[in-house]
């Protein structure tokens, strides 16, 4: 017993180009017996297959094998019983396959079942009854029922031994199939008034060791004499039907014939025990008529042929029968739809897996023959996925990605696999695949805009909301999770993330400060929007901030001069003609332009009629001639009026004083007589040299006045700056710098604003120009300070005293 327990490792090399490894062991081995060490045998890395995944893909309902990761031993879990594995088989395997992953390998291993001889020869009836007539003569052959014994090869059944006997004998023969059929044949005639009943004994042997035996009793009985026995026109006939034939269908009508009379000449027909149990359940025989018909269903997959023995026996006091063979050969049909089996399959892969990974292992099968097993598969439809064929196993695919994978466009595949059969008509089945994409982060946050301009009003609250810039990202997860901030950039010393701030989570800029117009008017930066992908990708985009401006500023009059708001005081000629330039009011104002444009109008005058204001440039002009009439002061408030909402203004409040010319009239001219030695030489001379005194006073006084105002230039220039204020009508502006018609000379003037000092230069005479430049504060222009500003003044003073000077002149 312990021979047939051993294992045989067989490992018998097939041709190459099934790659299968076969093994051999004996039924009912223990459990836990070591079959081989795959390992060893396929020729794997000793220790490699404990990080990888090995599965066994057993082909039967039971799980008789198991396989140890850890010793590379393919081992039993299951007692296997050869004889329920391979019923009425002579070969019996086990076929598995042993799927091992990362990187993917798969050998196939048929695993052969040995069998022992654990079973006994055993009769279907252990009583066997024959009637033999007495006029049998030696040497007829009476059938017998053959033993069965379920094991195979030298354990099935050997021979049968008769009991011993003067009158019988018994004949072995083997039928095609193998099986040995055993016949009792007569040897010595029979009496039947000797011996009526003869009682014998069959033993069927195997050649196992031991040996096992069976046993059936035959009962002969000897019967009156029938000498003539039915008999075929032939003992084998051949049939050919296709398989699915309808029951009820006539395969054919046998007819015996039997050259006695009456009963010994009625024939019963009747299938013999030769005939297998499966064959009587297709075919059934009409036991009177002879006729077979189609009883059961018909598969070639099934049974590709079907033998019939049939025995014709007469109605006799002692039947006799003949026999014959009646073969039917079964024709495919195309009756079966091939089917796909799904292995190793992947469902859940990532959205960058490399073209060419393998998704599945596909195996097709059909068990029709010729055409009708030839088998095709495909894709339904167009999808990044082709099916390679394996070239060692014909009936094996596999699913191979064929183009890149993006989550973001399909996130899921069903992949629909299509198999067909060359019958006709073809016969086809389907079987779906659902392949999930995992996301990767391979994808970078996107703005809608490349470009944002948001505008602001100056004055706005610290922490006001100024946008909200919402970036994509078609990831999934941690890859969509954004994270949004303030790139760093400093204006001025000042870095952006003083000025503004931007919530991570949602991408709400707000303010941190408030914004004056007059001060910065817009501000440029970049917004970065960032994923939490490994790696993070990201994007960003350019916010361009523009401060609106408000009217906030009032005008600031700039002339004419005053210090420190006091009342100007103007004196003018009473002879002024009519149309004469008395005063120009200029107004200056930071706002923006439109803030900034500025109308002048009276607020208050003595006299309306004598002096007219240009509300565009500020000119105060006398309408007549004064007369004897008007008061010698006259009081005049000017306000000056931005274009701002609500409008902001500036007054300044000038006093006109009319003085008279220094001329004296002489009425009586013929009454006082001249004398001529008045304008004698001395005189002349005297006046002349006084002219020429008061001359080169004149020039000097001029020279002097253009050093002390072009002083400040020497120092090194402002730089230009954005506060320039244009105020006057038909003015050109270049370079921050004002320039406007004018008909009089106003040397020099400063003047003091809320945001910085106002230099004003004004050339004459009509028809040229005046320029205001601004100089804020801290600027560096070091000479424009209080003794810069004092030496102004005494410019415009003696500025002052020409101009009116010139005007009594």
């Amino acid at each position: 017993m312990t021979f047939w327990t051993a294992v045989f490792v067989l490992c018998a090399v097939w041709p190459s180009a099934l790659s299968v490894t076969r093994y051999s062991i004996a039924e009912e081995m223990e459990r836990g017996s070591v079959v081989a060490n795959l390992v060893a045998d396929l020729g794997l890395e000793p220790g490699g297959l404990a990080q990888r995944e090995v599965k066994l893909d057993i082909f039967t309902t039971k799980k008789y094998l198991d396989f140890n990761k850890r010793t590379g031993e393919l081992y039993i879990v299951e007692k296997m019983d050869r004889e329920y594995l391979c019923p009425a088989k002579s070969t019996c395997f086990l076929k598995l396959d042993v799927v091992i992953e990362s990187p993917l390998r798969i050998f196939n291993i048929e695993l052969g079942i040995t069998d022992i001889n654990d079973n006994a020869p055993h009769f279907r009836r252990d009583r066997i009854e024959l009637d033999v007539s007495e006029s049998a003569t030696p040497g007829e052959r009476f059938s017998l029922p053959n033993a069965v014994d379920p094991d195979v090869g030298i354990n099935t059944i050997k021979t049968y031994k008769l009991s011993v006997n003067e009158h019988f004998t018994i004949e072995i023969q083997t039928g095609s199939d193998g099986t040995q059929y055993v016949d009792l044949v007569l040897t010595k005639a029979l009496d039947r008034e000797e011996t009526a009943v003869h009682e014998l004994i069959l033993t069927a042997l195997d050649g196992g060791v031991p040996v096992r035996s069976g046993a059936a009793n035959i009962i002969v009985r000897v019967q009156d004499t029938n000498d003539n026995s039915p008999w075929f026109d032939k003992q084998t006939y051949t049939i050919n039907m296709t398989e699915n034939t309808p029951i009820g269908n006539v395969v054919m009508k046998l007819n015996a014939t039997d050259l006695d009379e009456g009963l010994n000449a009625e024939i019963v027909y009747s299938f013999t025990l030769y005939t297998s149990e499966k064959t009587q359940d297709v075919f059934a025989l009409n036991p009177n008529t002879g006729e077979i018909t189609v009883k059961g269903t018909i598969d070639y997959e099934d049974m590709k042929f079907y033998e019939m023995h049939i025995e014709a026996r007469d109605k006799g006091t002692h039947p006799l029968l003949g026999q014959c063979k009646v073969v039917v050969h079964v024709t495919d049909m195309n009756d079966n739809y091939p089917e796909i089996t799904i292995q190793s399959v992947k469902n859940t892969v990532d959205e960058n897996i490399p073209v060419g990974s393998v998704i599945a292992l596909v195996g097709v099968s059909d068990r029709d023959t010729g055409d009708n097993g030839n088998v095709s598969l495909s894709i339904y439809q167009a999808m990044p996925f082709i099916l390679n064929k394996s070239s060692d196993r014909p009936m094996h695919y596999k699913l191979i990605v064929s183009e890149p994978l993006d989550r973001e466009t399909v996130p899921e595949y069903d992949i629909m696999l299509i198999v067909t059969d060359a019958g006709t008509p073809p016969l086809s089945d389907n079987e779906t695949i659902t392949v999930h994409l995992l996301d990767v982060n391979d994808n970078a946050p996107q703005f809608p805009q490349s470009f944002y301009t948001i505008r602001v009003m100056e004055n706005n609250a610290p922490g006001a909301l100024l946008s909200s810039l919402t970036a994509f990202d078609p990831d999934l997860h941690e890859n969509q999770y954004l994270v949004y901030f303030i790139l760093e950039k400093e204006i001025a010393n000042t870095s952006m993330s003083m000025l503004f701030s931007i919530n991570p989570e949602n991408g709400n800029l707000y303010a941190l400060k408030t914004f004056d117009y007059e001060i910065e008017t817009e501000f440029l930066f970049h917004i970065e929007a960032r994923d939490s992908g490994s790696p993070p990708l990201s994007s960003n985009v350019t916010v361009h901030i523009i401060i609106v401006d408000q009217n906030d500023n009032a005008p600031v009059i700039v002339s004419p001069w005053r210090a420190h708001g006091s009342l100007v005081e103007e004196k003018i000629p009473r002879s002024t003609d009519k149309g004469s330039l008395v005063a120009k009011v200029i107004a200056l104002d930071t706002d923006s332009v439109h803030n900034s444009r500025i109308t002048y109008q009276f607020l208050q005058v003595t006299d309306a009629t004598l002096f007219s204001l240009d509300q565009y440039n500020g000119e105060i002009r006398t309408m007549r001639m004064f007369s004897y009439r008007d008061p010698r002061y006259q009081r005049l408030v000017v306000v000056a009026k931005d274009n701002g909402q609500p409008a902001l203004s500036a007054t300044v409040t000038i006093k006109l004083s009319t003085v008279e010319t220094a001329v004296k009239t002489y009425s009586d001219m013929t009454e006082v007589p001249l004398e001529y030695d008045i304008f004698s030489d001395l005189n002349l001379y005297l006046v002349i040299g006084l002219g020429s005194v008061s001359f080169l006073l004149l020039i000097t006084i001029l020279v002097t006045i253009v050093l002390k105002c072009q002083k400040p230039k020497s120092s090194k220039a402002a730089p230009p700056c954005r506060n320039s204020v244009i105020s006057e009508r038909n003015s050109t502006i270049a370079d921050s710098t004002l320039v406007s018609n004018d008909a009089y000379w106003y040397s020099l003037f400063l003047a003091e604003t809320r945001k910085g000092k106002m230099v004003v230069r004004q050339p004459v005479p009509k028809g040229s120009r005046y320029i205001v430049s601004s100089l804020p504060r801290g600027t560096g222009l070091t000479e424009t300070s209080d003794s810069a500003a004092s030496t102004l003044q005494v410019c415009l003073q003696f500025a002052d005293l020409f101009f009116h000077s010139s005007q009594i002149m």
